[in-house]
């Protein structure tokens, strides 16, 4: 007799980046042709991207919920949503309330963003205290150069040294630092509310490829998902301008959807595995003062 199998209630989202150079609106054709189960929003330098009603329109006539807002905080999104970040940041929290998102994905500032780098961790807490929806704090990377490392971001790239309510984990952000993603993971704990799921080989470059392509462990992530009762998104965040080809294009999101759709279950007799020790992280929300934050 087959065993039962266990699927977890996350959903599977697809980056409206994964489609670049092509349009936001694409992205919401793709996700409903494939059956991913939302999307989320990259606000860019796309103008739908940044128009809240032109992103419920794509939803309603595609029928793909909006799941989760990337906040601008690229090079390249600068100037997008305002110049202060903090504006950004209470745009893409209006804009998830507004679009029924539950999540805003957020960088660490970068460290000529003094300011905002003194204020982000009791920033967020603040933000993240006036609204339901999941501030998840993203890990990043140092930027190499030939031999050459510099820390581009503050107060940290590797986020689990700081203290946040939510985390996102990327797993091709964990490619470039060249740092052990199981063990962040492992810090991130319970406080791990949302996925970016993609591959690297460890270049200097950001690669994003689709999982299974690379190093790292994306499959045992979501296996591990699937024993637990992980609430969050996974979000399938690959680069395919290399595509040469829309058919191409959809053809790698089409196999980084089946990848992570098989991987995210498990026979309910699967043993979860004995954790090891562990470096312990930050304090958990359990476990902090709350009325000790400003």
């Amino acid at each position: 007799m087959a065993e039962p199998v266990r699927v977890p209630t996350a959903k599977v989202a697809l980056s409206t980046a994964s489609v670049y150079p092509e349009s936001t609106a694409t992205a919401f054709e793709i996700a409903a042709r494939l059956g991913y189960d939302g999307v989320e929003v990259m606000v860019w330098t796309d103008p739908v991207s940044q128009d809240i009603e032109a992103l419920r329109r794509l939803s309603d006539h595609h029928g793909v919920p909006i799941l989760a807002v990337h906040a601008p905080c690229l090079l390249i999104t600068q100037r997008v949503w305002s110049t202060d970040p903090w504006t950004k940041l209470q745009r893409a929290q209006a804009a998830a309330e507004r679009l029924g998102a539950s999540t805003v994905v957020v960088h660490p500032p970068f460290r000529w963003q003094r300011q905002y780098a003194r204020d982000f961790v009791s920033g967020i807490w603040r933000m993240a205290d006036e609204t339901d929806v999941r501030f998840a704090v993203e890990n990043m990377y140092p930027w190499r150069y030939r031999d050459r490392e510099m820390l581009a971001y503050a107060p940290e790239w590797d986020v689990t040294k700081d203290d946040y309510r939510h985390f996102t984990v990327d797993l091709s952000h964990t490619a470039t630092a060249r740092t052990d993603a199981t063990a962040m993971i492992d810090r991130m704990g319970d406080r791990l509310a949302h996925i970016h799921l993609a591959d690297g080989n460890g270049s200097a470059k950001d690669e994003h490829l689709v999982p299974g392509r690379g190093t790292q462990p994306c499959a045992e992530l979501l296996e591990s998902l699937a024993r637990t009762s992980f609430d969050g998104h996974v979000v399938i965040e690959v680069n395919t301008r290399r595509a040469m080809s829309s058919a191409e294009r959809e053809a790698d999101l089409a196999e980084a959807l089946a990848f992570t759709r098989l991987h995210l279950a498990t026979t309910a007799t699967t043993p979860t595995p004995t954790p090891g020790p562990t470096t312990p992280g930050p304090a958990t929300p359990t476990q902090r003062d709350k009325a000790r934050r400003p």
